[in-house]
């Protein structure tokens, strides 16, 4: 078994045409949030991949073996809903609304300017269709957000090697309200009722 314990997130410094060459793994979501999973490769290759505790694999990251091989991750195609607000009758704010309760229930969350995707649950679904949007069926990679400040996660170039910091504020900083400041709760105006019509189709039960 092919030994593995670094990743090289979107395997940035190398070359193109070394990416090109590399042997490549397909895993779906399940698996990349693990930092410790055997796969096999394109070249039929066993891998026992041991990353530091906390890690998530991204599709386009590459993993580097003990011999010094390259492997790109694939993120494998898998059975995802997908997530818009309708679009006759639906705003902008529906989308973030949605977000929002699927984000109390700490659910991963691939979020997109136009939709969200998340895996299969009919509890959520059902939730969802009742908050009047569109839910769709569909089998396709999955990238839900890491967290912005989980350990292991990348979400850009950044990757998990590099702190992003704006400013003069330390890197290390820690994420804790300053001494002296009064939260302050802003009132968020309520979502505008929403009217049915014969193009809204969010797959109810009930006729519209």
């Amino acid at each position: 078994m092919l030994q593995i314990s670094k990743l090289m997130p979107q395997g940035a410094g190398l070359a193109p045409v070394l990416l090109k060459r590399a042997a490549t793994v397909e895993l779906d979501w399940d698996v990349r949030q693990k930092s410790r999973f055997d796969a096999t490769d394109s070249q039929g290759r066993q891998l026992g991949v041991f990353l530091p505790r906390g890690t998530l694999v991204r599709g386009g990251d590459v993993l580097v073996a003990e011999d010094g091989s390259l492997i790109r991750v694939i993120a494998a195609p898998q059975p995802v809903l997908v997530i818009t607000a309708c679009t006759e009758h639906g705003t902008p704010f529906d989308l973030t609304r949605a977000a929002y309760h699927l984000g109390n229930r700490h659910v991963p969350i691939e979020l997109k300017p136009d939709h969200l995707k998340i895996e299969p649950d009919h509890v959520l679904d059902d939730m969802l269709r009742a908050m009047h949007m569109t839910v769709v069926e569909a089998t396709e990679a999955f990238e839900p957000e890491g967290g912005a400040y989980s350990a292991g996660g990348h979400s850009h170039a950044h990757g998990s090697h590099g702190a992003h910091n704006h400013g003069d504020e330390p890197a290390s900083a820690p994420d804790k309200p300053k001494r002296g400041l009064i939260p302050i709760r802003v009132p968020v105006a309520a979502a505008a009722p929403h009217v049915h019509g014969p193009g809204c189709k969010h797959g109810h039960d009930h006729e519209h």
